[in-house]
């Protein structure tokens, strides 16, 4: 039994295998592609909008919405690299209906990949918003005795980040098809679905917990620079400061 898309070899070149996680990597991708061009190539700014595009506009404003709760920031900045692994993540799990389709977050390598992209985001961000000074500052606060143990936690949560994602959707892999085995028919139909929904959870948490690593680094020693909160300020309706006329 093939519980790891690792363990599905197309196709052999020496040391290479073009082993499942890498092909239907390629096919989250194009699918991925092809449907935002499909989505996005006949906008509409009327009244009246594509089914699509009303489907694409609350999906972004509900990723921007949970970013701006997260970090108390402009999601800007940050939607298209938290918006990229939530969108990958949720379609990868999503094709688990499809008979055959093994998804490659099931994939330790998947998740490890993953996972290390968040690893570089956070300082990338960290350092775009306060300075490589400021930034690496916190990691010897509050004594220099800290800076081993700060950069093992860095490292800690970028393998719990890989191996969360990796167990879960393994479990579910395997739980399904020891229920193949025993009850072949209503049971393997049942955990199909629940594994949908757990994907779908693991997706949302992934992402959350991106945006929770980012907004730490973003948010160690100050508040947000004055042309963001302008920005941000935007976002509102601004409030109605007039005041009516006193009566007697």
């Amino acid at each position: 039994m093939t519980i790891s898309p690792d363990g599905l070899i197309f196709q052999q070149w020496g040391w290479f295998s073009l082993n499942a996680t890498i092909v239907y990597t390629w096919l989250v991708m194009a699918l991925l592609t092809l449907i935002s061009w499909l989505v996005t190539r006949r906008m509409s700014t009327g009244t009246e909008l594509p089914a699509w595009q009303n489907l694409l506009e609350v999906l972004v404003t509900g990723i921007r919405d949970q970013i701006r709760q997260v970090s108390q920031q402009n999601p800007g900045r940050y939607l298209p690299f938290v918006g990229s692994l939530f969108l990958y993540i949720a379609m990868a799990n999503l094709l688990n209906i499809v008979p055959g389709y093994m998804a490659p977050t099931g994939s330790l390598s998947t998740t490890t990949a993953l996972a290390i992209c968040v690893f570089i985001a956070v300082p990338i961000y960290g350092i775009a918003y306060q300075g490589p000074v400021n930034y690496l500052k916190h990691y010897v606060k509050p004594t220099w005795l800290m800076l081993p143990f700060n950069i093992i936690g860095e490292i800690s949560r970028t393998i719990a980040l890989a191996v969360r994602l990796y167990g879960n959707i393994m479990s579910g892999t395997v739980i399904v098809a020891i229920l193949i085995s025993l009850t072949p028919y209503f049971f393997p139909v049942v955990m199909a679905l629940l594994g949908l929904l757990t994907g779908m959870i693991q997706a949302y948490i992934f992402a959350v917990l991106a945006m929770v690593y980012i907004a730490s680094a973003t948010s160690l020693h100050s508040g947000e620079s004055d042309d963001e909160q302008q920005s941000s300020l935007t976002d509102t309706p601004e409030k109605d400061n007039r005041t009516s006329p006193n009566t007697d």
